[in-house]
């Protein structure tokens, strides 16, 4: 479920309000977080997170859950020695710690090229947002007309 609440600490005392009423302005500053959280940007921003964190759960699963049955029920192969007294169990267990860093990694690089920059979009468009509110501090009106603090 989607949370079109406004971030918290946030406060109508945090900003004189030009409208006719508080009533009004809390209506107005609702529909602009709203605006921006419902945005293309936030809404982009999400379907690519959900994408990733949807494969990497279900590329580690499959790995774990293999670890898990070859070990339950392939006790033979899993008793094959690879070097020493090191044996396929002991590899595959070890393999468990390195998926876990190659998926941190593989966030890291995907975040950075894919989700960053959307991020960046979000965050001018709550900037936007910011300056309609200086903007109506100051008396100005927005383009919209309104000089409701935002």
């Amino acid at each position: 479920m989607l949370n079109t609440s406004p971030p918290q600490g946030s406060s109508q005392a945090d900003a004189p309000c030009d409208c006719r009423s508080a009533a009004e302005c809390e209506a107005d500053r609702l529909t602009r977080y709203q605006a921006v959280a419902n945005g293309e940007a936030v809404t982009l921003l999400r379907r690519r997170y959900r994408r990733f964190a949807a494969w990497m759960t279900v590329l580690f699963l499959a790995v774990y859950l293999s670890y898990v049955l070859l070990s339950g029920y392939a006790h033979r192969l899993m008793a094959v020695r690879v070097v020493g007294t090191v044996n396929v169990a002991f590899v595959a267990g070890l393999l468990q710690f390195a998926m876990t860093f190659l998926i941190a990694w593989l966030y890291t690089r995907y975040a950075a090229t894919r989700l960053d920059p959307v991020a960046e979009r979000a965050r001018a468009e709550f900037d936007d947002t910011q300056d309609h509110q200086a903007g109506a501090r100051q008396g100005g009106r927005d383009p919209e007309g309104s000089t409701c603090a935002r």
